[in-house]
């Protein structure tokens, strides 16, 4: 591979790096505006039934805590989801440009130390 060719393997990675940033934000900043939405609409809801009688206080408090604690894991879900995808992305990226992952380079440090200790061994042998 020649170096201009290098080079705009790796201004495309940066540039769909960034993008894939940019999306992410985007992504998140609407989930999170989402969720203050919801978790308001929720507590408007539930004061005015409170307000009418039709639910006690107590009650009003209790629907309010578990709708937004089933949201609050719902969010979680999702975050981790989002996670997981931004992963596959850029392993498939640094997989396109032959860098190695974590668990290569660890494997290949596990086998590494495994041939030092055998070669150590084979030393003592000989002397």
């Amino acid at each position: 591979m020649s170096e201009q060719e290098i080079e705009i393997v790796e201004s495309e990675a940066s540039e769909q790096g960034n993008a894939l940033l940019d999306s992410l934000r985007r992504v998140l900043m609407a989930g999170i505006g989402v969720a203050v939405l919801a978790q308001e609409e929720i507590e408007d809801f539930v004061t005015k039934l409170v307000d009418r009688g039709e639910i006690a206080e107590s009650d009003g408090r209790s629907l309010v805590s578990d709708v937004l604690d089933r949201r609050r894991k719902e969010i979680q879900e999702g975050t981790k989801k989002a996670s997981d995808n931004v992963d596959r992305r850029v392993e498939g990226v640094l997989g396109r440009l032959n860098v190695p992952t974590r668990s290569e380079i660890n494997s290949l440090s596990e086998q590494i130390s495994e041939l030092s200790k055998k070669v150590d061994q084979l030393r003592e042998l000989d002397e």
